[in-house]
C-alpha cells in the first residue's frame, strides 16, 4: 500500500482493476480547478487486480488537516468532495473514535467503522455477467445486496457529498452521492473492465482506454427537455451515480469491476396536503430555510451570497445577514452581474444590499463576453449551456474574495417558480414536438434500470406531466434539478475553486415545501406564494417579496445573448446538416446547436485545455468526425 498525502475538498478520482497511482494523479491533476490547494493519490495492488484513488483539496474546514485520501485506523481510505454539515455533532456521539482531524470528511470513516468493524474477512473474487454497460452479480439489487448494509450509516449524514471508500478487509469499493445531486459523481467501464469514477468527465480523459463518443439518445432527450435525463450524460458509456443512492464494487478474478450492490437511502416524495395556514406554517417555512443557512455558514473561510434581486437570492441574503448577526461571524458580502445598469434584477439587487446593509460587489459584462469566455463556460459545463454564461464571470469575480457561497437554486423546483408550471398541457406539447422531430425508434434500444444509465424507458411523455404534483416529481427524479441546476452551479463555481451552496434545499426546508398544497405554490398570475407569505416575515422590502420570476441568463443580459445568437443562427442552420438524426431537432433550437458545436469541438476533438487562445469561431469550424 502507497499513500501520497498532498496539501490538501473537491475534486475526486478513482479506478478499480487495472488502477495505477500515475493515472490516478493525472485524473486529480485536472481537476485541479476544483481543488487548487494540493493533491493526494492512494494506491494498492492486489491478488487479482488494484485500486487507486486521487483527490485534489480546496480548503475549507481544518484548512491545516484532513489531508486526502484519508486513512482510518480500521485501514478504509476515504476521499470526499462537498461537506457533511452536522460532523461536529457526530463527533461528540462517538467519542471513542480516534480522531486523526478535525475536519468533517473523518466521520464518514467513523461511521463506516461503527459498522463494518475490522474483522478477519475471507474474501474471494465474486462473479458477474454484463447487463447493458457494466457487470453485476446476480444479486446486486436483492433486498440483501452488499450497499444495504451501509445505508444506515450514510443516512446518518446531514450534507451534500460525492464519496469514495475503498474497504480492504472486504475488497469492496464503496461509491456514494447526496440525496438531490448537489455533488457530482460520474463511473465508466473501460474496454478491459477497469472502473472509473470522478467529479466530472474530464478526468477520465487522462486514460488511453476511454473512447470520447457522443450518446445520440442522451443528446435527443437533452434537446427535448433541456436537460440530461436520469443518470445519462451527453458521453456515451459515462453514467452517473444516482442522487441519494450508495453503490458497491468489487472485482472478479480477471480483475473486472462489478457491481454487487446498490441501494436509495433517500426518496423524497412531493405530497401536497389539503391546506396550508400562513398564519403559522409560513414561520415553520421561514423557520427550517434558516435553519439550512446556518448549517451553511459551516466554514472556516469566508462566504459570500449570489445575489440576483429575484425573491430567492434576496432571501438567501436577508437571512445570511440576520445569521450572521446572531452567530457574532462577519456578514457575508454579496455578489451580482448584469448586461447593464438599468437591467431590473441589476437594481434590484441593488435595493436589497442597501436595505439590508449588505456589501454589493457589481459589475456589467463585456459586450464581447460570449466571444471571449464561452469556450471556457463550455469546457467546464461539459454540456450545451449557452444562455446562462453570466455564471461564468460572476464566479471569477467572487472567487477572487471568497471560496464558499450561497446561491438560491432549488427554490423555483420546491416552489413551482417557472412560468411553464402554469400552463402544463402547453409545457408538454412543447416537449412532444421536440421529441417528434427526431426518429423516436432511437430509444428502444436504451438500458434501462438500476445502475444503468436510464431509470425506465417512459421518456416519451405518456403521464409524465398529467399535472403540476406529478410534473414536479418527475423533474425532481429525472434530473432537471440535479442534471442541469445543480450542475451549472456546482462546475461554474469549481471551474474558480469555489464551492457554492444551496440552503433551499436542505432537508427541514425541502420537506416542508412537499407538503405546500399546489394552490399555494402557483395560480394563474402568481408562482410561489407560500413562499412569499414566509418572505414577509422579514424585512425585505414589499418590491422584492411581490417582483415576478425572470428567466435566469436572457434576464441577465437579454441584449447580449440575443446579438450573439442573431448573428451565429445562420451557421448554426448549416451546422445541424451535419449531425444526423438531430438535425430537425437542432435546426428548431439554434442555441442548442451552437452549444452542441462548441461541445463537439471541445470534448470529442480531443482539444482539451488547448482551447484557452484559440478564436471562438475557429473552435466552430475546426470540430474533427461526429462519430457515434
Amino acid at each position: 500500500m502507497h499513500l501520497y498525502i498532498g496539501s490538501a475538498m473537491c475534486g475526486i478520482s478513482g479506478l478499480l482493476g487495472n488502477a495505477d497511482s500515475s493515472t490516478a494523479l493525472s485524473m486529480a491533476s485536472c481537476l485541479s480547478h476544483r481543488g487548487p490547494d494540493g493533491t493526494g493519490v492512494f494506491s494498492e495492488e492486489l491478488s487479482n487486480g488494484s485500486i487507486a484513488l486521487g483527490h485534489a483539496r480546496l480548503s475549507i474546514i481544518d484548512l491545516n488537516g484532513s489531508r486526502q485520501p484519508l486513512e482510518s485506523d480500521h485501514g478504509a481510505i476515504l476521499i470526499q468532495n462537498g461537506e457533511i454539515y452536522n460532523y461536529k455533532k457526530i463527533n461528540s456521539e462517538m467519542r471513542n473514535y480516534p480522531w486523526r482531524t478535525k475536519g468533517d470528511g473523518e466521520v464518514i470513516l467513523a461511521l463506516h467503522n461503527s459498522a463494518n468493524p475490522s474483522v478477519n474477512y475471507v474474501t474471494a473474487p465474486v462473479s458477474g455477467k454484463t447487463q447493458g454497460t457494466i457487470r453485476c452479480t446476480s444479486n446486486y439489487f436483492s433486498p440483501n445486496n452488499p450497499a444495504n448494509a451501509h445505508i444506515h450509516w450514510i443516512s446518518k449524514l446531514n450534507g451534500v457529498w460525492g464519496f469514495a471508500l475503498w474497504d480492504p478487509n472486504k475488497k469492496e469499493l464503496i461509491l456514494s452521492r447526496d440525496s438531490m445531486g448537489v455533488k457530482p459523481l460520474f463511473r465508466t467501464i473501460l474496454s478491459d473492465g477497469t472502473l472509473l469514477f470522478a467529479s466530472e468527465i474530464k478526468a477520465f480523459y487522462q486514460h488511453p482506454l476511454f473512447i470520447r463518443k457522443p450518446d445520440i439518445n442522451a443528446i435527443y432527450t437533452r434537446l427535448a427537455y433541456e436537460y440530461t435525463v436520469d443518470r445519462t450524460t451527453l458521453f456515451e458509456g459515462v453514467s452517473q451515480v444516482s442522487p441519494g443512492s450508495v453503490e458497491t464494487w468489487s472485482l472478479d478474478s480477471q480483475g473486472r469491476a462489478v457491481l454487487t450492490g446498490i441501494s436509495k437511502f433517500s426518496n423524497d416524495i412531493v405530497a401536497p396536503e389539503s391546506e396550508w395556514n400562513p398564519t403559522t406554517q409560513s414561520q415553520i417555512l421561514l423557520d427550517s430555510l434558516s435553519s439550512s443557512i446556518d448549517d451553511r455558514f459551516m466554514s472556516d473561510v469566508p462566504i459570500g451570497v449570489l445575489l440576483s434581486g429575484g425573491l430567492d437570492s434576496s432571501l438567501i441574503a436577508a437571512l445570511s445577514h440576520d445569521a450572521a448577526l446572531t452567530s457574532g461571524t462577519a456578514v457575508p458580502e454579496c455578489w451580482s452581474v448584469a448586461g447593464s445598469e438599468d437591467n431590473p434584477d441589476f437594481l434590484a439587487a441593488e435595493l436589497v444590499a442597501q436595505h439590508q446593509d449588505l456589501k454589493l460587489h457589481s459589475s456589467i459584462l463585456d459586450d464581447d463576453i460570449f466571444w471571449k469566455n464561452l469556450s471556457n463556460f463550455s469546457w467546464h459545463g461539459e454540456d450545451l449551456d449557452i444562455s446562462v454564461l453570466f455564471w461564468e464571470p460572476l464566479f471569477r469575480e467572487m472567487s477572487q474574495k471568497v471560496r464558499v457561497g450561497l446561491c438560491g437554486q432549488g427554490a423555483d423546483e420546491l416552489h413551482a417558480g417557472y412560468s411553464r408550471y402554469k400552463d402544463i398541457i402547453g409545457y408538454s406539447e412543447l416537449i412532444d414536438k421536440r421529441l417528434s422531430l427526431t426518429n423516436r425508434e432511437l430509444l428502444p434500444s436504451i438500458d434501462t434500470g438500476p445502475g444503468q444509465q436510464w431509470i425506465d424507458d417512459k421518456i416519451l411523455l405518456g403521464g409524465n406531466f398529467e399535472d403540476l404534483t406529478s410534473t414536479l416529481q418527475f423533474e425532481m427524479d429525472r434530473g432537471q434539478l440535479s442534471n442541469f441546476q445543480l450542475r451549472l452551479a456546482d462546475r461554474h463555481s469549481m471551474a474558480f475553486g469555489l464551492e457554492m451552496r444551496v440552503p433551499f434545499l436542505g432537508e427541514s426546508h425541502r420537506q416542508e415545501s412537499h407538503k405546500i398544497p399546489i394552490n399555494w405554490r402557483i395560480s394563474d398570475s402568481n408562482e410561489k406564494m407560500a413562499l412569499r407569505k414566509a418572505a414577509q416575515l422579514t424585512n425585505l422590502p414589499e418590491e422584492i417579496i411581490n417582483r415576478p420570476k425572470l428567466p435566469a441568463g436572457t434576464a441577465t443580459a437579454p441584449n447580449l445573448v440575443n446579438s450573439f445568437l442573431d448573428e451565429l443562427t445562420p451557421h448554426a442552420t448549416e451546422w445541424a446538416k451535419e449531425y444526423g438524426l438531430l438535425e430537425n431537432q437542432l435546426m428548431d433550437q439554434p442555441d442548442m446547436m451552437i452549444g452542441l458545436r462548441l461541445f463537439h469541438s471541445l470534448h470529442m476533438t480531443e482539444r482539451d485545455n488547448g482551447h484557452s487562445n484559440i478564436d471562438l469561431m475557429d473552435l466552430f469550424d475546426d470540430v474533427g468526425p461526429w462519430q457515434y
